[in-house]
């Protein structure tokens, strides 16, 4: 599967906004790229390989931003029952996917729900 440049390039700008983040590393369990904040992850990755589909899968607790979100071509609330608590899957392959700096701010309230209330005070002092 070939992986389309506009899609890397938002996936990359999204996963270094992410890792930029304080507290946030990045770790692979299930054979995929996560970002962590304080043991808890904010952002499941993927991988960049082409072995599956490019996106993003955040939590996004807004309901604005939410739905705003599930507008976005192929967008669904995640698998595992995981979209039940507000996570969402944006797959970036598609045409007329979300722009990397709309990902980075949904990166962002991702993390916000997810990591420890003194990261997110970091954060704030930024």
């Amino acid at each position: 599967m070939t992986v389309p440049k506009s899609a890397l390039k938002k996936w990359e700008k999204a996963r270094e906004f992410a890792l930029g983040l304080p507290g946030a590393v990045e770790e692979f369990p299930w054979g995929e790229a996560v970002a962590k904040a304080g043991r808890k992850v904010f952002v499941f990755l993927g991988t960049d390989d082409g072995s599956h589909p490019l996106g993003l899968t955040l939590k996004l607790t807004d309901d604005t931003a939410h739905a705003h979100a599930l507008t976005s071509v192929g967008a669904e609330p995640a698998a595992y029952g995981l979209g039940r608590s507000g996570w969402v899957r944006i797959p970036l392959g598609e045409s007329g996917a979300p722009a990397a700096g709309l990902l980075c701010d949904w990166v962002e309230e991702s993390y916000r729900v997810v990591a420890p209330k003194k990261l997110v005070a970091e954060l704030d002092r930024r």
